[in-house]
C-alpha cells in the first residue's frame, strides 16, 4: 500500500497476483480484499443493547475471546455508550473502562484492536495500550487535538458522519439533501486527517447510520452504499441491532434484530461496503461471506471458501 491508500498486489494463497486494498493501523494491517468483521465489545453499564454484560475485565477478556473465535477480524472496545439521549461521560472514567481492556486483550487475542472514543486522551492511552485503531464518532469533529493524537500514535482511524452529540442528535433529522451532506463532510474530513499527517491508508469512512438520522433516512443511505466508493476509501457500516431495524420490522427489542441486520450486511456486501460493525460476529460473518461468493462470482471474480471473513 503507498501512502495515498492505492490497492497494491498482494499474493494470495494460491500463489497468484490479486490487487487488494488494505487498511492500515498501528503495527497491523487489514486485508480488505474480503469482508471484514468488526467487533463490537461495549464495557459499559448503558449500552443499548449488552449494556453491563462485559462491564468487568474477565467478562470483556471473556467476550473479547468470544469475537476473536467467531471471526473478528477488528475488536472495537468502547467505554461511552452513544446510543440516542445518552449523556457524556468523563475521560478519566472512560480511560477507567477502556485501558484495562486493552491491556487484556493485547496479550490474550491476535485481532487488532480498535477504540470507540472521539476524546483524544482516551484515544492516545489506547494508543499506547496496544489499540491499532480509532473509531471517533464525531469523525474529528468534537475534540481538536484527536486527528493529531491518532497521527502521531500512527493508528487507523474510523471517521464517521453524525449531526451533534448523542445527546441530541436525534432531535435534528431533517436534511435538505442527506447524501450530500453526509458525502461533503467525509470528503472534508478525509482532507482534514491527511493535513494533519494521517495517510489514506490508515483512513475508513462510516455514513453513521442511525447517527442523527430518521428512518428514511438511514434507508436512502443504505439505498446509496455504493456511491460512497468514489471516496476511494473502505467503508464501514454500523447497522447492528439499531433502532431504525426495530421501527421497520416492529421489533421493539435489540435482541429481536439479528436477522434485519444480516440483511443490511448482505446489501452493504453488495455495494462494495467492506468493514460492518456487529455484536454477532459469527452469524455478521457467515452472511457477509456468503453475499460476497455470490456478488464476487457475479463479477467474474469466482469465490473459495475461506476460515475467515
Amino acid at each position: 500500500m503507498n501512502q495515498e491508500g492505492r490497492p497494491v498486489p498482494v499474493r494470495s494463497a494460491a500463489g497468484g497476483q490479486r490487487s487488494a486494498l488494505l487498511l492500515e493501523g498501528k503495527s497491523c494491517s487489514v486485508d480488505l480484499a474480503r469482508p471484514c468483521i468488526m467487533g463490537i465489545l461495549n464495557v459499559t453499564p448503558d449500552s443499548f443493547y449488552d449494556g453491563g454484560r462485559f462491564a468487568t475485565v474477565e467478562a470483556a477478556l471473556s467476550q473479547g475471546r468470544h469475537l476473536a473465535a467467531q471471526g473478528a477480524d477488528i475488536i472495537d472496545v468502547g467505554g461511552e455508550s452513544t446510543r440516542p439521549g445518552s449523556a457524556a461521560v468523563s475521560a478519566d472514567l472512560e480511560l477507567e473502562r477502556i485501558v484495562p481492556v486493552v491491556e487484556a486483550l493485547r496479550s490474550e487475542v491476535s485481532v487488532p484492536l480498535s477504540v470507540d472514543t472521539w476524546k483524544s486522551v482516551v484515544a492516545r492511552e489506547a494508543i499506547a495500550a496496544g489499540a491499532a485503531f480509532v473509531n471517533d464518532i464525531s469523525g474529528l469533529q468534537f475534540d481538536p487535538e484527536m486527528a493529531s493524537v491518532v497521527a502521531k500514535g500512527g493508528a487507523g482511524l474510523f471517521l464517521m458522519h453524525t449531526r451533534g452529540t448523542p445527546g441530541g442528535m436525534q432531535e435534528n433529522t431533517r436534511y435538505r439533501d442527506l447524501f450530500s451532506e453526509v458525502y461533503s463532510f467525509l470528503t472534508a474530513q478525509v482532507e482534514k486527517a491527511v493535513r494533519s499527517g494521517i495517510p489514506r491508508c490508515r483512513l475508513a469512512v462510516d455514513p453513521g447510520i442511525g447517527f442523527g438520522k430518521d428512518l428514511d433516512g438511514n434507508l436512502e443511505l443504505l439505498s446509496r452504499l455504493a456511491e460512497f466508493q468514489s471516496l476511494g476509501l473502505p467503508v464501514l457500516l454500523g447497522t447492528s441491532r439499531k433502532s431504525f431495524l426495530g421501527a421497520l420490522l416492529g421489533r421493539p427489542h435489540p435482541g429481536d434484530r439479528l436477522f434485519g441486520t444480516l440483511a443490511t450486511i448482505a446489501l452493504g456486501v453488495a455495494a462494495g461496503v467492506r468493514i460492518f460493525r456487529v455484536h454477532d460476529a459469527g452469524a455478521a460473518r457467515d452472511a457477509a461471506l456468503t453475499a460476497w461468493a455470490v456478488c464476487s462470482r457475479r463479477a467474474g471474480g469466482g469465490a473459495a471458501s475461506s476460515g475467515r471473513a
